[in-house]
């Protein structure tokens, strides 16, 4: 869709009101929206402006984190919501490193925070299977899917998962769930020097 479009919508604007807003004719915002014309440059910082949305989101063909993306700042705009604290985690993705995770007062912030985590996941984990065309280890893909089907919340699986983690060196050594999650790793690795893994 659409991102001139899409935030019309979600601000309940009519492309007549655009209109008078900008001093323009109302086909010229139907052009906008059709992708029949850009959106001339001169117009972007004044959008930005009057939707406090980036300027990049109005004239591209949005994606679903786009979306959300533009969902959670018209949140802000209308619940002006206070960060009533920070939680620490470590943070697996573009940068790998603990990062202060803010937790709103209002817990639509939360939820749009959580759909925004969910919605880059699922984007990996696409690419991730995208990466080679006839992939080898495609029924691997398919149990992890079946397992997050089926058991999401077995204690086995995440501290399984979290293993492989700190094997691989996904998760650095220092970043740890505590005495227990540390006896079970032990054990682990144990099994894979003993199979030469």
């Amino acid at each position: 869709m659409n991102g001139l479009n899409f935030i019309l919508n979600l601000y309940d604007m009519q492309y007549i009101k655009l209109a008078e807003i900008l001093g323009i004719n109302k086909q010229n915002i139907t052009m906008w929206v059709k992708g029949k014309q850009n959106i001339p440059k001169k117009y972007l910082p004044i959008l930005e402006e009057l939707f406090n949305i980036n300027r990049e989101y109005f004239s591209k063909e949005l994606t679903e984190i786009d979306k959300l993306e533009i969902q959670k700042e018209k949140l802000k705009q209308d619940l002006k919501p206070i960060i009533s604290k920070e939680q620490s985690e470590f943070s697996i993705g573009e940068v790998n490193d603990i990062i202060k995770k803010p937790i709103y007062d209002k817990e639509e912030m939360n939820t749009i925070e959580r759909k925004i985590e969910k919605a880059r996941l699922a984007q990996r984990f696409k690419e991730c299977m995208d990466i080679v065309d006839e992939n080898p280890y495609i029924d691997t893909y398919k149990l992890i899917v079946e397992l997050m089907e089926k058991v999401p919340h077995e204690i086995v699986l995440h501290k399984t998962i979290e293993a492989l983690s700190h094997y691989y060196k996904i998760i650095p050594d220092c970043v740890s769930k505590g005495a227990e999650q540390d006896d079970f790793e032990e054990e682990i690795m144990e099994v894979f020097a003993n199979n030469e893994y």
